[in-house]
């Protein structure tokens, strides 16, 4: 599935425009074209990730997961290192690596694009191999 399909089978007309503006951003940052990752998650570049475990694989830099009444953007570093920006970003939940927002209406977006520019710097620094957040 190409990202453009992806978008295509959205139904909700919000989140198809919410989409589109996360695509613009999360590209802006990365300067990669997106990619479909798994079933439908729509991610820009790739980091290596090894588990305590030994078990290993690549993932999504950026990314985020479009579906209706929630869009779930993945911070692969964690959301706990952006407590003090999530605090001024706006209507969110999260979880360990999940941001949840229902709409980009109800957030500051430059406040994301600060949050995401800082997660992707970060895992770029790793030279590639980081460990996957765990706790």
């Amino acid at each position: 599935m190409t990202t453009q399909e992806a978008l295509a089978s959205l139904t909700d007309e919000q989140v198809k425009k919410d989409s589109r503006i996360l695509i613009g951003m999360m590209k802006k940052i990365s300067g990669k074209r997106p990619k479909i990752w798994n079933v439908g998650t729509i991610g820009f570049d790739s980091y290596h990730y090894k588990y305590d475990s030994g078990r290993e694989g690549e993932n999504h830099i950026l990314g985020f997961y479009p579906r209706k009444g929630k869009i779930t953007v993945y911070l692969m570093d964690g959301t706990a290192r952006y407590s003090t920006l999530l605090k001024k970003l706006g209507k969110h939940s999260t979880s360990r690596v999940c941001l949840y927002i229902k709409c980009m209406s109800d957030i500051q977006p430059t406040v994301l694009e600060q949050i995401l520019q800082q997660s992707y710097a970060y895992i770029k620094s790793r030279d590639g191999q980081m460990q996957r957040v765990m706790t």
